[in-house]
């Protein structure tokens, strides 16, 4: 899987919290979508540098950790 760094920051509005988020500061990635990409970010520490995948990658990346 191919990542790259976020460049240009996305609106907050942008971003959802996984749902399996229990909000007690567990592991936990917020997800922004967007046509070409995906962008991943650490939920506990939204500063750091959000990586971008591919829409494949992701897709494969979801279905393989729901098994």
């Amino acid at each position: 899987m191919n990542a790259k760094q976020l460049i240009e920051p996305l609106p907050e509005s942008a971003w959802f919290k996984s749902s399996y988020s229990t909000g007690s500061g567990g592991e936990c990635v917020e997800v922004a979508a967007r046509p070409a990409t995906v962008h991943v970010r650490d939920s506990k520490d939204t500063t750091r540098a959000a990586l971008a995948v591919e829409p494949t990658a992701w897709t494969a990346f979801v279905e393989f950790t729901a098994l």
